[in-house]
Order: structure tokens, then C-alpha cells, then sequence
């Protein structure tokens, strides 16, 4: 018999496989492993900003813009990379760059605050 951990929907069950031919009384239901950590909290935003998010999980591989540079609908602010695809992230409004979130290298959940614009 041989002894695996498989992960459904991130719970983790212990599971017995038995080899061709062998013969053995039926093995108890699946015992469930601890959860997994959650993942750690996205870095906060600067205060009164509004947000640009990260449309995917992925890596940055660019930040096109700085603390205090103008940018206005449709300016790229960052280039994430997800799936082995360069993925541009736009502002979707004007603004003035208040604060850069996230670090060049750095992996990013769906959702985590990339820049924030005032």
C-alpha cells in the first residue's frame, strides 16, 4: 500500500492506495490535514487613495511610474507577468501617483493594491 496527500479546494486529505493484487480490509474514511496558512494580507494603500489593483495573480516585472507623477485613463503604471504573459496594468482615471505598493521581482495576488492614485 502506499501513502499520499492529495489537496481538493485546498483541503488536504490522507489517502491509501493499494497495489494491484493485493488483498486488504477496506481503509477508514479520509482523515483531513490542517488548512494551509492563509496568505498573507496585501500591503495596505495609501490612506485616502484610490487604488489600482492587480487584475491576477502574477509577478511584476515593471514599474512604469514613480511617487508623484501624473498620470491620466489608460497610462500603463506596471507590467505584471502571469502565465508566461506580459500583462500591462492601466490606471482606469486621472491622477497623481500617491504610492507604490509593490516592489519590481515581487509576487502579487488578484486584487493587491499596485498603486495607489489621489
Amino acid at each position: 500500500m502506499k501513502n499520499y496527500v492529495i489537496t481538493v479546494n485546498g483541503n488536504a486529505y490522507d489517502v491509501t492506495v493499494e497495489e494491484a493484487g493485493e488483498v486488504s480490509a477496506p481503509a477508514a474514511a479520509p482523515k483531513a490535514a490542517a488548512p494551509k496558512k492563509a496568505a498573507p494580507a496585501p500591503k495596505a494603500a495609501a490612506a485616502g487613495g484610490t487604488p489600482i489593483n492587480a487584475p491576477m495573480r502574477g509577478t511584476i516585472v515593471d514599474i512604469k511610474v514613480k511617487v508623484g507623477d501624473k498620470v491620466s485613463n489608460g497610462t500603463v503604471v506596471a507590467v505584471l507577468e502571469a502565465m508566461k504573459m506580459e500583462n500591462d496594468i492601466v490606471s482606469d482615471k486621472d491622477g497623481v501617483v500617491a504610492a507604490v505598493c509593490v516592489n519590481k521581482g515581487e509576487s502579487v495576488e488578484t486584487g493587491a493594491p499596485v498603486v495607489t492614485l489621489n
